[in-house]
């Protein structure tokens, strides 16, 4: 498998990829290595997860640089990326342990009961290119720290930081029959979902995810399917300082190319507000600066994947071809790399694919409403649900909106964050079941109920 610089097109690295046979033996280490480490005491499990902890930021510099050279991302959006997933992994040290512990219930009579919990076993985890270590993270750390074996397929678009991971993970004592990375395309993929698994955990596209729910569904076994999102924003009328709120929006909208689950896909502003939002918007996204990802000043790189810039120019041919208004971008940036500039549709619609489907991507369309009920019909009319943004200066007026908008997360005055103490949740087809939070920790085992007569 040949790893391409999405920004200069140059060969990285050659791998080789995993087949069916591999795949299978991995699998089978993987469950003769379970028990074992599953009676290993909780204690040293964290301990060897706060020492991956520690590797990471010691390493940071050249995670970083493989990070960007291999998804495009720009070097300090990739540095910020192991922050914040060095964070999530210090909640889990800090969290899991009062979680999995074995809790006295009551006593009934002469019976006490209790709880204890058991890990799944062994789990396959399918990861995603556009985040790799902090979509990673949320499910391969509670993963290992409840006792399970993991095999971990990187995306074949992050293969080699999903090397990194491995060897990180294995220098911090997780055996390597324990976490063991599988390397390839789809076809690897496939082999996974045909393993006797104890759970399957995937992180990416709606569709990819209904194919793996439905190709496991006759094992009745734990599926957890973080997927797509079109993630509404709606600025009211009500707002203190609307420059600021531009600022955020378009931070929102264009953070790692609009490559991520929770970005921000579709705005609406109030009328009353409408005008003055779109001229302040409009100068913070014509001043972002695309370039080379490894210069730091710039601060939106390549897309990770070339053939998506001819589906980002589907949308955008669709919605102008119905009235759509091009008010920034537009185009890929000549030359080598798969540059796009960052753009912005205005005079748009719901007949239009750019506020419909999944982006996922630099692009972004912002309708004009009438007021908070048009909105809030408009937020909801959506196959995906997946987070929301409302920003007010009235709280109780954010409030009432976000709670009939059907979403697995609110923001008020803020978008486009995730919080590990907080659950990770798609609703309609953003997926199942749930990560982060002491939620997310408890995905990973399976609880036991005791009776226990003197």
């Amino acid at each position: 498998m040949k790893i391409i610089n999405p920004a200069t097109e140059e060969l990285i690295r050659e791998i080789t990829e995993d087949s069916a046979l591999t795949v299978q033996s991995k699998y089978e280490l993987a469950r003769s290595a379970q028990s074992a480490w599953g009676k290993v005491s909780l204690e040293e499990r964290i301990a060897c997860i706060k020492r991956f902890h520690d590797l990471i930021e010691k390493n940071q510099e050249s995670l970083a640089y493989d990070l960007c050279a291999e998804v495009g991302k720009p070097i300090q959006e990739a540095l910020n990326e192991l922050n914040g997933a060095r964070t999530r992994i210090r909640f889990f040290i800090e969290n899991s342990a009062q979680w999995l512990k074995t809790t006295p219930i009551r006593v009934d009579g002469t019976t006490a009961e209790s709880i204890s919990f058991d890990p799944l076993g062994v789990i396959g985890n399918i990861s995603a290119w556009n985040y790799p270590y902090l979509v990673g993270v949320n499910v391969f750390i509670p993963a290992l720290i409840a006792g399970n074996a993991v095999l971990y397929k990187p995306s074949e678009f992050a293969t080699i930081t999903g090397l990194n991971i491995a060897k990180l993970l294995h220098e911090a004592g997780i055996p390597k029959t324990v976490f063991t990375a599988i390397v390839g395309d789809y076809k690897s993929g496939e082999a996974m979902l045909d393993l006797p698994l104890d759970g399957y955990f995937f992180t990416g596209s709606y569709k990819t995810g209904k194919h793996i729910a439905e190709r496991v569904a006759s094992k009745l076994v734990p599926v957890g399917l973080e997927l797509g999102g079109k993630d509404p924003l709606y600025v009211t009328d009500e707002v203190t300082d609307l420059k600021q709120v531009a600022n955020a929006v378009a931070e929102g909208c264009f953070y790692n190319n609009g490559q991520s689950c929770c970005a921000v896909e579709r705005v609406y502003v109030h009328q009353n507000v409408y005008d003055q939002f779109i001229s302040l918007f409009e100068k913070e996204v014509a001043a972002l600066k695309v370039g080379n990802p490894m210069d730091r000043s710039n601060q939106q790189g390549s897309l990770t994947r070339p053939s998506h810039v001819a589906f980002i120019e589907s949308q955008i041919k669709d919605a102008l071809d119905q009235g759509a208004t091009l008010l920034v971008g537009g185009k890929k940036i000549e030359g080598k790399g798969a540059f796009f500039s960052p753009t912005v549709l205005t005079n748009v619609n719901h007949q239009m694919k750019v506020m419909k489907e999944e982006s996922f991507g630099p692009i972004i369309g912002v309708m004009k409403v009438k007021d908070d009920t048009e909105a809030m019909n408009l937020m909801n009319d959506c196959e995906y649900g997946l987070t929301a943004s409302v920003y007010t200066s009235n709280q109780e007026r954010g409030k009432t909106i976000l709670a009939q908008v059907n979403s697995g997360t609110s923001y008020l005055n803020c978008c486009d964050r995730v919080s590990p103490y907080l659950p990770w949740a798609g609703r309609k087809n953003s997926g199942l079941g749930t990560t982060l939070s002491y939620l997310g920790i408890l995905t990973f085992a399976k609880p036991r109920g005791w009776h226990i007569r003197g």
